[in-house]
């Protein structure tokens, strides 16, 4: 049990050396279009929000 434990660990190490990391610059930048997408969806949603209540509103 003990063995393929470590064969596990052992793997996954060497895994994880072989992984391309992202520099700070390309963080940030995803961080960015992530942020102002999120922005621009909530704007969105709070709008579509407004006009259905509006819409419910005169409908009751």
């Amino acid at each position: 049990m003990f063995g393929k434990a470590t064969l596990f660990l052992r793997e996954s190490y060497a895994e994880l050396k072989r992984v391309t990391w992202p520099s700070r610059k390309e963080i940030m930048g995803s961080t960015l279009v992530v942020f102002i997408v999120v922005c621009i969806l909530m704007i969105f949603i709070a709008l579509f929000d407004f006009v259905l209540t509006i819409l419910v509103r005169m409908l009751v």
